[in-house]
């Protein structure tokens, strides 16, 4: 109990330091991305990566909290699943491989002892569908840390309920540097994660989803693992319809706010969470999935009868010394060779010239 309080400190200390001096860094060589009218720096996952591994790694080496085959296994593979990550926020990096990666990662962490070969292969696929689902979310500020939060939360208590210790010491372990993390990626963010941390986050996740839930009877294992992971999918599938399709953007032309939509979207994770977690308790049926279902599917529905993208208003380049604007209201168009401002992060700290950026277009 005492090392689990003092483990949940560390990592939400290390990992809140780590965002900061990572911000700098990216900031100094240019590591950003743009999002809607910002541009913010990448490399927050770095953080969330080092701030879990090294405090579970430090329970594993002094044996005070020994992660175990399982969690030990999938803290590897998901280290491994974040440096593909890496690599895709520096540079381009098909989708295709970066899905067989994670595939791959998956393969070697699924139980097959107790699921089979077939029930496996189809945990990789859950795997690999849920973990993009996180990279989904990672479209506006704060939604994917507080999603992973939650989850990571409720998958502990299953863990713990199985007794699983390795498993729930490392989920307790990475919502504790998520939520670190967002003291530095809450809205308006000073850095985002990036596939870096969103690849990580969730193929843990999902991955310890399945090993917790692999012996279980199937109906209950499969609406407990449905429930945990439900706002993801959503986001998912509403992010297939097109550009702009994603949950936090259409809350936002609802005309929330952007921790507004943090709040929103994480209380229907809490939901979607605590309902997977009584039916791994036990305490209700896994019937009870149903209902999540239900609201998932009236999301879904009303959410594409909606415009999935809304077309970006030009800002024109007003005239060098010209003061007011054309006949219309509008702002006179400048020359071609108008010069504009150098883009700032959101402390007004200038950023490097375009041309030594490594930005990533997003609209999140």
């Amino acid at each position: 109990m005492l090392y689990g309080i003092v483990a949940a400190i560390a990592a939400l200390l290390l990992t809140a330091a780590l965002a900061a001096l990572l911000r700098m860094f990216a900031l100094r060589f240019g590591v950003v991305e743009r999002r809607r009218l910002r541009v913010v720096p990448l490399l927050g996952g770095v953080a969330v990566v080092g701030g879990t591994a090294l405090v579970a790694g430090a329970g594993e080496w002094t044996d005070v909290a020994p992660l175990g085959t399982d969690a030990g296994r999938l803290l590897v593979a998901g280290i491994g699943v974040a440096l593909l990550g890496l690599v895709a926020d520096l540079r381009a990096v098909p989708l295709a491989v970066q899905v067989g990666g994670v595939g791959l990662a998956a393969a070697l962490t699924v139980p097959y002892g107790e699921l089979g070969l077939l029930g496996g292969v189809l945990g990789v696929a859950w795997i690999v569908f849920v973990t993009f689902a996180f990279v989904s979310l990672d479209h506006a500020d704060g939604v994917m840390g507080t999603v992973g939060v939650v989850t990571a939360f409720a998958l502990s208590g299953c863990a713990a309920a199985e007794v699983m210790d390795g498993t729930a010491a490392l989920l307790s372990v990475l919502a504790a540097a998520l939520t670190g993390f967002l003291m530095q990626g809450r809205p308006p963010a000073r850095i985002v994660p990036g596939r870096c941390g969103a690849l990580f986050a969730g193929f843990v996740l999902a991955g310890a989803a399945v090993v917790v839930h692999g012996g279980r009877e199937t109906g209950a294992g499969v609406a407990a693992l449905f429930s945990l992971t439900a706002v993801g999918l959503v986001d998912l599938a509403l992010a297939a319809r097109g550009p702009g399709g994603h949950l936090a953007h259409r809350l936002r032309r609802g005309g929330l706010t952007s921790r507004g939509v943090m709040v929103v979207i994480g209380a229907a994770a809490f939901g979607g969470a605590l309902v997977g977690l009584l039916i791994d308790l036990g305490w209700v049926e896994p019937s009870a999935a149903w209902w999540v279902a239900g609201v998932v599917a009236v999301v879904v529905l009303v959410g594409g009868v909606g415009p999935g993208s809304r077309p970006r208003r030009p800002y024109p380049i007003p005239s060098p010394g010209a003061r007011g604007g054309a006949a219309d209201g509008r702002s006179a168009p400048g020359p071609p060779n108008a010069r504009r401002a150098r883009p700032q992060t959101p402390d007004g700290l200038k950023i490097p010239p375009p041309d030594r950026l490594r930005m990533h277009s997003r609209t999140g």
